[in-house]
């Protein structure tokens, strides 16, 4: 790009930051220095290829979506939280909202990742440990209860059976009084990641992508602040993925899904910014500001070129991020809070919007009130004392930022390109993308290549090529052994009790009519959400209702691959 390209670039810039509102902050330096909102080419000066970079707030957005960088707003302080009962986490969620907390985060137990009550067989010995349970809207309204549902941001890391936990969400807001078309927060829904990684499905993949379409179709008439899809990278990235695996496939999952909202009739200019996606943020500092930079500059240029995107919004990749879980070890646990404080600055310095810092226990347990009130100063103080939100994109320009930007988006555009070819010549009437996504899922494709990097990686771990303190290397410690949260078995129990005397409390008829009628519904083309809503406020428990759509749908067993 010549110098006259540049200039008039960096005018337009100027004029939209001019225009956008600012904090009211101190963007120095702790000398006192003052800094620029962005940092370029200097004046008059040619700089080769510089229209992939560009400035911050405009297309490719590989600088970041705003002109203004986190000087118009700083990243939302979203912390992942959620074990034993409701009430539990209610209490935890008051912590952190009071902390300083900017939106909250469902983490759920396993029986209520899979669907399944708290009372069913196997949920035996599960209730509770990994994350909240939640077995019917009366949980949610406990769940919530002091918080207006109205004023905060609700994100729920769920995908399986995330259409009747959202349908119990909403009820919860209704009754709250509150208004669902004003509610604001973020979906998982992610199904073709647990294909590839995660392995928390109900149904055989076509029904649950006839679900997700109808919860986006919903969400688009009546509550279009509300994300319906958080495509999800990070549980890619934690089973064991590369950085470029984990952006490509996940990018590669999110056009499926704008194919669905496509073969549903549905504008992409209108339903894409309701999309936004969930990154590992690993420990290779510069890696994951390439991967993040390299991520919006694709969806970009996907979006326009190939689905016909036209709106600025729609062509913007929003994205929040979570420290790697994966990089925490057991070994010198206190280390952690280094290692989750390096990953969160990869993730600002790579412009996340929103951030969730690990705690340092999490590797053997839950969190305690402790470790995760060091998370979350974790985050604060990376926004308050170190002058990162005073630059928008500071390590652009950077030639070995650049350089790794550019070699993860090549490496990503040569996967997409493979999972296409494996869609064949058939038409698949989502669409081309989503047909490979499927042949792969079928043929093990993922799994496997996932399960090559891992293995690639574990054999430098124990060759000592890579390294780990306190695992491979620096292995000695002064170290005591750390106090952890523990769930207690009478959570279990208690669980139990008070589902039978929900179930016992309720009008079975009523119950029995709305699982009928969704099961109807669910036999012909209508949304199915509305006759799930009915069930979920007659108190049909989440076993129930996924229960009626197994019987009808069949549940999904992974293929055995050797």
């Amino acid at each position: 790009m010549d110098a006259g390209e540049i200039a008039a670039g960096r005018e337009r810039w100027q004029a939209r930051y001019d225009s956008a509102r600012k904090r009211d902050a101190d963007f120095t330096t702790l000398s006192g220095a003052p800094v620029e909102p962005v940092y370029g080419p200097p004046p008059g000066v040619a700089y080769p290829g510089f229209e992939r970079i560009g400035w911050p707030g405009e297309y490719p957005y590989t600088r970041g979506l705003y002109p203004t960088g986190y000087r118009g707003r700083t990243w939302t302080i979203r912390q992942f939280s959620g074990f034993g009962n409701a009430r539990q986490t209610n209490e935890r969620y008051q912590m952190l909202l009071a902390a300083g907390g900017g939106g909250l985060s469902v983490a759920f137990d396993m029986p209520t990742l899979m669907g399944r009550d708290s009372d069913d067989p196997q949920s035996l010995g599960e209730v509770g440990h990994c994350g909240v349970a939640i077995d019917s809207a009366a949980d949610m309204d406990v769940l919530f209860d002091n918080i207006d549902l109205g004023a905060v941001t609700t994100s729920m890391t769920i995908s399986g059976p995330a259409v009747p936990i959202f349908c119990m969400y909403l009820v919860a807001a209704e009754r709250q009084g509150t208004d669902i078309s004003r509610l604001d927060g973020t979906l998982q829904t992610d199904i073709f990641k647990e294909y590839i990684a995660q392995k928390e499905w109900l149904f055989p993949p076509e029904p649950h992508l006839r679900l997700i379409g109808d919860l986006m179709e919903f969400c688009h008439r009546e509550i279009p602040r509300y994300k319906p899809l958080s495509v999800s990278g990070y549980h890619i990235r934690e089973a064991g993925s590369t950085a470029a695996q984990e952006l490509a496939y996940t990018l590669a999952d999110g056009f499926g899904y704008v194919e669905l909202g496509q073969s549903r009739g549905l504008d992409a200019n209108e339903f894409a910014p309701g999309l936004s996606f969930f990154f590992d943020s690993h420990v290779d500092f510069f890696e994951e500001v390439a991967k993040f930079r390299a991520a919006r500059r694709i969806w970009a240029r996907w979006l326009k070129e190939i689905y016909g995107v036209t709106d600025e919004r729609a062509l913007w990749l929003r994205f929040h991020t979570q420290t790697a879980g994966v990089s925490l070890t057991a070994q010198q646990p206190v280390n952690n809070v280094v290692r989750t404080a390096v990953e969160a600055l990869a993730a600002v310095l790579g412009g996340t919007n929103s951030l969730h810092t690990n705690a340092l226990d999490e590797t053997l347990a839950l969190p305690t009130d402790e470790s995760a009130e060091i998370a979350l100063r974790t985050q604060q103080v990376l926004m308050e004392e170190t002058g990162v939100t005073n630059v928008a994109d500071p390590l652009g320009g950077s030639w070995y930022v650049e350089a790794l930007t550019d070699q993860i988006e090549a490496e990503a555009e040569a996967i997409f390109e493979r999972i296409r070819s494996m869609g064949g010549e058939a038409e698949h009437h989502i669409g081309p993308m989503t047909a490979g996504i499927l042949r792969g899922i079928e043929d093990g494709w993922f799994m496997a290549e996932i399960a090559d990097s891992a293995f690639t990686y574990q054999q430098a771990l124990e060759k000592g090529e890579k390294k780990i303190v306190g695992v491979n290397c620096h292995t000695s410690t002064v170290a005591k052994e750390l106090e952890i949260l523990r769930i207690s078995h009478e959570v279990e129990i208690e669980q139990k009790q008070t589902l039978a005397q929900r179930k016992a409390a309720r009008d079975e008829a009523v119950v029995d009519a709305a699982l009928r009628r969704m099961v109807e519904v669910a036999r012909t083309d209508q949304n199915l959400l509305p006759a799930m809503l009915d069930a979920a406020r007659a108190e049909a428990t989440l076993g129930e209702i996924c229960d009626a759509l197994r019987e009808q749908w069949g549940s999904y067993r992974e293929p055995a691959r050797f």
